[in-house]
Order: structure tokens, then C-alpha cells, then sequence
């Protein structure tokens, strides 16, 4: 390849085409040409750097950390920060592919920049706009990391436990949830732990890189101004949280104005900020994806969303109430660093005979306090479970903890399939034929204003009589008559 050829490629591909062309082609007379094999380091990390580097053809990368490697195609030009600021090479870089390089040794670098001063001065300058450009970038951050902080959900506390069909069909619907960025609707009763749910549903999704915020609409201002932020002031919680997920809690606390803005940002993605004298302020964007959690579906937003997650009670999956006693026991005695504890079955018998009006919160405290009441022992024993039950609970008898032989048979295949198509079927049977075979007999009242042969009068009471069977009679002369 000529110096015209270098010169045009140095000037079209490379970072290097800012130089003038004096400079440009003063480098590309003192290019060498090497050829380096697959996995061949071009430079290693905390080491002087031998010279500039240009690739030409091939590929490179530096090796992986904990934010992975970083590609290099044709074009890009290594240790150019290091020689202007005479330090040691940050990182190692090896090839990925039979790579082709032009190399340009330090000594010429060096005198390269002696010679002509503009090479200095260039990236002196790209240097200090680049710096420039970080710490707006930093100061941004700062902001909106000010702004977020108050609402970040770093994680979900823990996933879905159980091994019920209540718990299956909750994991299914997250996953069907987590995998797009539709509107999510998740509601259920108090204590169900509905925003890990939706913490669920945005770190099981692509976006789980991004930012999660959860936002008590019950303490939201009247105006918006913190979600939608101030023309020409300060921004809101959307512009910070870019293309996060917003979490929006009880939802039927919005105020009228306020719960159209939400359901305008819900079906078209975008919001006005409030502005000050009502003066017209452009309509923005917001990519951030929305999930609302409440105790009652909410009219106005209930037809937006897309997936509708119902939590289950825990009074109906009372099958899953052993896997959260034994999960926090669990959690209690890690934090405590103690030898694993158990449940006696005639204590998880006690509480699954409880409602448990407060779901999930309520049994986490039960559990927590049984195990702190423990004098000795790994066992949990029904006296340390006390649910705190009503006075109507109070005389109640539940016939199946009384009798465990009757809920053996209720689960049994005689209850009731073999009771009805067995035993109820035979019986069946046999009332009908004896009813088919048997003999008939008709009752009726008589009064005693009519004179039927054999009838009693009784004042005008009626009575009912015996008539004789049909044995009884026989046919003569075209009538019956009696024998």
C-alpha cells in the first residue's frame, strides 16, 4: 500500500484524520506493517507502550472483566492516551482473528510530536472536551440519582414460594409479564407482598439493568409535579428514571385530574410538565414502563393494561402455608445463626385452620414470635401458635383435627365417587323395583257431604279413606263392580 493510500485511510477511518494533512502524511511514511496470529496480545496491561498501534484488518479484544470484553474493528487506534500522557497501558488487548496492524514506534511518536506541535495541541484539546463532556455527565447523574433514590427498588426480597397450583399459575403470569413491556395490573388483598411481585416481573425482564422506582400515589402531589417535573425547573421522576419501570401504588388514591394525566401517560407514553401561569409547555415522551399494584382493580386504568395478575389469599392456598413457615423459619434462624427449626404437625394444623385476615405479613410475625417464645427445643409446638381468632372462632370444633380418620376418608376415593356410583347406585335400585312390584294403594279425603259406599260422615269434616284394591273388584255387565 502507497503513502496516498495510507494518508486516505488514515483520514477516513481513523480518529487520526482531525490532524492536518502534513501531519497525517509525515505519520504514514513511518508506518511498519505487522501480521499478528489468533490470540497474540498486541499490549499487556501495566506495561510502557511500544508504540501506536492502528488496526488494518482483523479483530481485537481486550481481556473479559467484570464488565465483560470490549471489540476493536479496523480503524481503531491503541495507545494514544498512554503515549501523550507517558503511563503505563490500562488494559491487555489480543486478537481475535489473524489481525494485520500498522505500528508507529514510540521514539518516532515522540519526535513525530516534537516536530510537529498540532498533534499536541489536537488531542489536548479532544482530551479537555471529552473531560468536559464527563463532568456534565457526572453532575447529570448525580441529579438524577438524587432524584431516584428515595424509590429505588434495588431487588426482589424473595420469589415465589410454594408448591400449589395458586403458586404455578402466580409464576406462569409473571413470566408472561415480565416477558414484554405491556401494562401490568397486580392486585390482591393487604399483606400479599404485591410489590415484590412486580419486582419480579421487572428484574425477570430484559430491562433488568435499568432503574425500578415504587411511587405511593396516596403521597403523589395534586399537581404532578413530582412524577411529570416543572416546565423550566426541576425534572420529575420520569425524565430520571428514563426507560426504567415505575411502580404506582394504590392507584385509586390519584386524584381526578391527576389519575387522566396517568392514564394518558398509560395509553400513549406521553405527559406534559406542569407549567406555571398555564402557560403551553411541549408534550415529552416517556419510555419507562408502568406497573400498578392495588387492593381493588381501578376503573378508569383497569382497561389499559395488558396483564392482570390477581394474588391469591392466603386463606385459599392454605397447601403452601408449611413452605412459608419453614422459608421463615429459615431467614429467622440464618439472621440469628441458630440450628434449623421445624414445625410440629399439630402446629401447622392450627394454622391452617386460621383465615389469617393480614396474609402473608401476619404469618412472617406469628412464626417469628413463636420462635423467639421458644424456651428449648427445635420444635415449634401448637401452644407458641396462637392466632389471634375472634369469639366467634372461639367455640368453634373443627371436626377434621378432632378426627383424623374422617379426613383420611374424605380424601379417600370412597368420598364420594364410590359412595355414589357404589353403594348409592345399588340402593337406587332397589327402591325402584320394589316400588315397580309392589302393591298399589289409592287414599283419597272423603267428606262426609257425599255418601260413597262405606264412607263415614263426620259432620263435614273429611277423612281419608282406605278404597279397596284393584284385586278386589272384578268386571261384569260392562261395569266394575265390587266382588
Amino acid at each position: 500500500m502507497t503513502v496516498s493510500e495510507r494518508l486516505v485511510f488514515l483520514q477516513e477511518h481513523t480518529p487520526l484524520g482531525v490532524l492536518s494533512p502534513s501531519t497525517l502524511g509525515q505519520i504514514a511514511r513511518c508506518l511498519k506493517v505487522i501480521t499478528l496470529p489468533t490470540g497474540q496480545f498486541v499490549v499487556e496491561a501495566d506495561q510502557p507502550p511500544e508504540g501506536l498501534y492502528l488496526l488494518r484488518q482483523g479483530k481485537l479484544e481486550t481481556l473479559e472483566t467484570g464488565l465483560g470484553g470490549v471489540s476493536f474493528l479496523p480503524g481503531s487506534v491503541l495507545n494514544l492516551e498512554a503515549l501523550l500522557l507517558n503511563q503505563p497501558v490500562e488494559q491487555s488487548i489480543h486478537t481475535l482473528t489473524e489481525s494485520t496492524l500498522w505500528v508507529l514506534e514510540r521514539e518516532q511518536f515522540q519526535h513525530l510530536v516534537q516536530d510537529y506541535p498540532d498533534i499536541l495541541q489536537t488531542f489536548t484539546r479532544q482530551l479537555v472536551e471529552a473531560v468536559r463532556r464527563l463532568s456534565f455527565q457526572f453532575s447529570y447523574e448525580q441529579e438524577r440519582q438524587a432524584i431516584l433514590r428515595p424509590y429505588l427498588v434495588t431487588r426482589a426480597k424473595r420469589g415465589v414460594v410454594g408448591r400449589s397450583r395458586y403458586a404455578d399459575r402466580l409464576r406462569g403470569q409473571i413470566r408472561e409479564a415480565a416477558a414484554d413491556r405491556q401494562l401490568v395490573l397486580i392486585f390482591g388483598e393487604p399483606g400479599l407482598e404485591k410489590d415484590n411481585l412486580a419486582a419480579l416481573v421487572h428484574y425477570g425482564s430484559s430491562q433488568r439493568c435499568t432503574p425500578m422506582m415504587q411511587v405511593d400515589c396516596g403521597q403523589l402531589q395534586a399537581s404532578g409535579a413530582d412524577l411529570f417535573g416543572r416546565s423550566g425547573g426541576k425534572p420529575g421522576l420520569l425524565v430520571a428514571l428514563e426507560e426504567g419501570t415505575l411502580v404506582l401504588s394504590n392507584p385509586g388514591e390519584l386524584e381526578p385530574d391527576l389519575r387522566e394525566s396517568v392514564a394518558r401517560l398509560m395509553q400513549t407514553g406521553q405527559y406534559q410538565p406542569v407549567s406555571r401561569d398555564r402557560e403551553t409547555v411541549p408534550v415529552q415522551t416517556s419510555n419507562a414502563r408502568i406497573i400498578l399494584i392495588s387492593e381493588q382493580p381501578v376503573a378508569e386504568l383497569d382497561s389499559l393494561v395488558a396483564h392482570r395478575i390477581k394474588v391469591p389469599p392466603l386463606r385459599v392456598r392454605k397447601a403452601n402455608i408449611n413452605d412459608w413457615v419453614n422459608y421463615y423459619l429459615a431467614l429467622w434462624c440464618q439472621r440469628r445463626r441458630q440450628t434449623r427449626l421445624t414445625l410440629a404437625p399439630e402446629a401447622l394444623r392450627r394454622l391452617q385452620a386460621y383465615d389469617f385476615p393480614n396474609n402473608l405479613r401476619e404469618l412472617q410475625s406469628l412464626v417469628e414470635r413463636a420462635a423467639s417464645q421458644r424456651v428449648s427445643g427445635n420444635t415449634i409446638t401448637e401452644e407458641l401458635i396462637w392466632p389471634n381468632q375472634g369469639k366467634k372462632r372461639l367455640l368453634r370444633l373443627n371436626l377434621l383435627n378432632r378426627y383424623p380418620a374422617l379426613r383420611r376418608f374424605l380424601r379417600s376415593s370412597w368420598w364420594p365417587d364410590r359412595i355414589n356410583y357404589g353403594f348409592t347406585l345399588a340402593l337406587f335400585a332397589v327402591v325402584v323395583g320394589v316400588l315397580f312390584l309392589g302393591r298399589l294403594v289409592y287414599v283419597r279425603p272423603l267428606c262426609a257431604d257425599f255418601d260413597l259406599g262405606g264412607s263415614l260422615g263426620l259432620g263435614g269434616h273429611c277423612l281419608p279413606l282406605r278404597l279397596p284394591a284393584a284385586a278386589d273388584y272384578r268386571w261384569g255387565d260392562d261395569l266394575l263392580r265390587p266382588v
